[in-house]
């Protein structure tokens, strides 16, 4: 398993990638056909991604297919450019080998070069590996944002998590 930065190469892989999480889990935000399918504009989100150094995407890639990522979406305005907003997904297939923690380790390595200060996360309550995971990558809850989302017409709390570099 590779662990790189996203290329723009990697645009329709990467929305493959998104679609499959997406049927695969309910821990994303997107539910299955929801997410935008147009392809120039995940083109231009990637290559987005890339020009910001504030913003970095990490992808696992497996004989060439994307098998997982972590995003980290950092903010422009002085006061808040010491944090960055954490998204992460990794298909059923390459879950629990150790991939998520790798790709923390270069979140941490990343953050101290482009002086983040500050990783924040949300995640369901009841996303268990989610949550262990965070919590053994040094985060830690701050809060609970009660009926975050509606998961097959139940209201889900989410935890607001966050680590300090």
């Amino acid at each position: 398993m590779n662990i790189r930065l996203i290329e723009e190469s990697d645009a329709e892989a990467f929305l493959k990638l998104q679609q499959q999480l997406d049927t695969e889990t309910e821990f994303m935000m997107f539910e299955p056909g929801e997410r935008d399918m147009d392809l120039d504009y995940r083109k231009e989100s990637v290559r987005r991604y890339i020009e910001d150094p504030r913003s970095a995407v990490w992808v696992l890639e497996k004989e060439g297919r994307l098998l997982g990522f972590l995003a980290a979406f950092g903010n422009k305005p002085r006061r808040i450019q010491h944090r960055a907003y954490l998204v992460v997904g990794i298909l059923q297939e390459a879950a629990g080998q150790g991939y998520g923690t790798k790709l923390f380790i270069e979140l941490d390595r990343w953050a101290k070069e482009v002086e983040i200060h500050r990783l924040e996360l949300t995640v369901m309550t009841h996303n268990e590996a989610g949550i262990a995971l965070y919590k053994k990558m040094g985060f830690e809850v701050e809060g609970v944002k009660r009926h975050a989302m509606r998961l097959n017409g139940n209201y889900v709390d989410e935890y607001y998590m966050a680590k300090l570099i």
